[in-house]
Formats: structure tokens, sequence, C-alpha cells
């Protein structure tokens, strides 16, 4: 029960975060940070995809409301929530019967990093490309999604730094 009104509380904190500060901060026109999708990655490992896609749904929608990016949000978060459980183990290995919450402390520094960089960059290059709906300016595309990805990765550290184990 504690583990669900963490997860409802980290959902609006983050949604709020990113509508009403994240998304009114533009860097040169190409650094926007996102971290909303720090919720997907911070769902216990062993949730079932279904549960996960459709939590990813009802965050990226979320975004899309406040946004008004027209689903673009809503099918970047679908598709990191699909790939996340085939990330996690890419990367790490979990003991049988555990089931930890994705952090610094349980998969171990290196391999928490892998798993963020892979997702978010993974968010990006989706969100990105959708929003241009086009190949004409790749590079510029590329140079955004590497942009932002940075800043939205050394964000999501900054926060999962300070969480307890």
């Amino acid at each position: 029960m504690i583990l669900f009104l963490q997860n409802i509380l980290s959902f609006i904190i983050l949604v709020l975060t990113q509508v009403l500060v994240l998304n009114n901060i533009q860097f040169l026109g190409f650094i926007n940070p996102y971290i909303y999708m720090l919720f997907i990655l911070s769902l216990p490992v062993k949730l079932q995809r279904w549960i996960t896609l459709l939590l990813g749904f009802a965050l990226g929608i979320t975004i899309d409301i406040f946004s008004n990016t027209l689903g673009l949000h809503a099918f970047s978060t679908v598709f990191i929530s699909f790939f996340r459980n085939d990330v996690i183990k890419l990367f790490t290995t979990i003991e049988e019967g555990s089931n930890p919450i994705p952090s610094f402390h349980s998969f171990g520094v290196g391999n928490y990093i892998k798993y963020v960089v892979a997702l978010v960059l993974m968010h990006h290059t989706i969100l990105f490309f959708l929003e241009a709906f086009s190949f004409t300016h790749i590079w510029l595309i590329i140079f955004k999604i590497l942009l932002s990805s940075t800043v939205s990765i050394l964000i999501i550290f900054a926060i999962r730094s300070f969480s307890k184990k």
C-alpha cells in the first residue's frame, strides 16, 4: 500500500515538475529536459508488462494533454515501457524471488547508468523524430536528442542520488 501511494505521489510530482517548470525551459532551442520518464524507470522490476504499458500510456497522455503534443509523449513512454524489461535483462541479473526498484543500490552504479542511458536515449529518439516527422534535418535532430538526453540523464541521476536505499 505504501509503495502504491509513493508511486501516485511520484507520478503527480514528476508531471507537475515537467509541465510547470521544465516545459518552460529551453536552452539554446535544443535542450529541453524530460524527467517525467523517471516514473517508468522507477517501477518495480517484476511488475507485469501490461501494467507498465498502461502506466506509461497514462503518464504520456497526461504530459500530452498539458503540452498539447497530440500523443507524442504517450507513444514514447509506451515504447520505453514495452522495452523496459528487456533492457533490465540486458544489463542486470535479478535474483530469484526479488522484485527490486531500479536504483544505484539495487542494480549497481554501472548497470543503473546503462539502464537509464539506454531508455532515455530510446525515449528521446522516438520523441524527437516523431516531433520532426522528417529526416530533412537529421543532424539537428540527432544533436537535439544528444543534448536533451544528456541533460535529462544528469537530472535523473541527481534526483536518484538523493533517494534513500
